[in-house]
């Protein structure tokens, strides 16, 4: 046999192999398909499925009837639903074609949509409920601006935005109050006078944390607590036993921050003194109790 011919055999021959497997695969699925195909329903059967039909209300509402079983059942009952929006009524129009030829028309209104007002952060009206309460309108406006915080529209805060904004959430605006129990709040250059010294000292007081500050949030002024104990730490004149900071920094052998810091606890006294060329602060440096190992301080009395 020619060469040719003979790979064109081998190609039918291929091709027809191919398709008898193709028709066993296929009569197999039929046969599986035969035999899984549901059996007749009895009468009784029948019966109960079409009086079960006739209470179909019962059904749908029954306990036991899950969401899962509604949808399965609209699917047995529908062939298929049409529906037309109608946004300018508010309504939905359904067409219901079910199985057997009838249809059914059902409208269902659809609720009116609320766009989401516009309204200012809620972080930032928190915060300005607790700035009313020490700031006026323009001071509050400047803090806001600092922070980066614009108002719902996104424009930077002024008084009179602030001062609208109090008004529709009903916030008081800030009056300023008398002195209180323990000492009056008072901005920096207000301090400086109530205490008779610089602004500038009072700053590097605070900056140095020889004084305690008061800040509404990160951005608003220091204020300073006017009462006895912060005034007694201004004097004209150091008392005696306090040295100046070089001073004690060599005897207690640490660093000006260190002697700062157990000021600021209270673990040392100092004062600042503001009169006269010897300016600055003063320490009480403590008596150095006497080695209690040290055998040339401690050879009194003893027998």
């Amino acid at each position: 046999m020619d060469p040719e011919n003979r790979l064109v055999a081998r190609g039918l021959e291929a091709e027809w192999e191919s398709a008898l497997l193709e028709l066993k695969t296929a009569e197999s699925e039929l046969s599986d398909r035969e035999h899984a195909r549901p059996r007749s329903l009895t009468h009784e059967e029948r019966d109960a499925i079409l009086a079960l039909g006739k209470d179909l209300k019962r059904i749908w509402f029954a306990p036991t009837t899950s969401d899962r079983d509604r949808k399965e059942l609209l699917r047995t009952l529908l062939d298929d639903v049409t529906l037309r929006v109608e946004r300018d009524k508010y309504n939905a129009h359904l067409t219901l074609r079910w199985r057997g030829g009838l249809f059914s028309e059902v409208n269902v209104p659809l609720p009116h949509s609320h766009p989401s007002p516009i309204r200012t952060a809620d972080d930032t009206i928190d915060l300005l409920r607790r700035l009313a309460a020490h700031y006026p309108d323009t001071k509050i406006a400047g803090i806001l601006n600092r922070q980066g915080r614009t108002t719902a529209t996104g424009l930077s805060f002024t008084a009179n935005r602030v001062s609208s904004l109090r008004t529709h959430w009903e916030i008081p605006c800030f009056e300023p109050k008398q002195q209180v129990q323990d000492g009056e709040c008072m901005t920096i250059e207000k301090a400086a006078r109530a205490l008779g010294i610089a602004p500038s000292t009072l700053h590097r007081s605070l900056n140095d944390g020889f004084i305690a500050g008061e800040q509404i949030t990160p951005g608003a002024p220091w204020r300073i607590r006017i009462n006895d104990e912060l005034r007694s730490r201004f004097v004209e004149s150091a008392p005696e036993g306090y040295v100046k900071m070089f001073k004690a920094m060599n005897l207690l052998g640490v660093s000006r921050q260190t002697i700062l810091q157990r000021v600021k606890r209270g673990e040392l006294k100092a004062v600042h003194v503001y009169r006269g060329r010897a300016k600055g602060i003063r320490i009480q440096v403590p008596a150095v109790a006497p080695d209690l190992f040290d055998p040339l301080k401690n050879t009194e009395g003893v027998v």
